[in-house]
């Protein structure tokens, strides 16, 4: 069995690893050649941010951080949906 200081190392350094990820994505998004790849960019930094919480929720032993990055990934994902809608037809809502 893992001990428990080796297990917060693990997950400090996967912490680390998904920042650096997600400025990675930052770039992509404030640079990318086309408004598609900005808006998958934007999708992996919310993605990615899902897992962070539910990485510090765990180091902290905060269990509502769980439930935080539920109620974060429906709405990166709804914000996704509505947003490639937009851009193929130019409207969210048809009438």
């Amino acid at each position: 069995m893992i001990e428990p200081e080796a297990m917060l190392t693990i997950f400090l350094a996967t912490a680390l690893l998904i920042v650096v990820t997600i400025i990675l994505a930052l770039y992509r998004a404030t640079l990318g050649p086309e408004v598609y790849n900005r808006v998958a960019a934007v999708n992996v930094i919310g993605t990615k941010t899902i897992v962070l919480l539910v990485i510090i929720g765990y180091i902290f032993e905060r269990p509502l951080f769980f439930d935080i990055s539920l109620l974060y990934a429906l709405l990166n994902f709804i914000g996704t949906l509505a947003f490639a809608k937009y851009l193929e037809r130019g409207e969210v809502w048809s009438s």
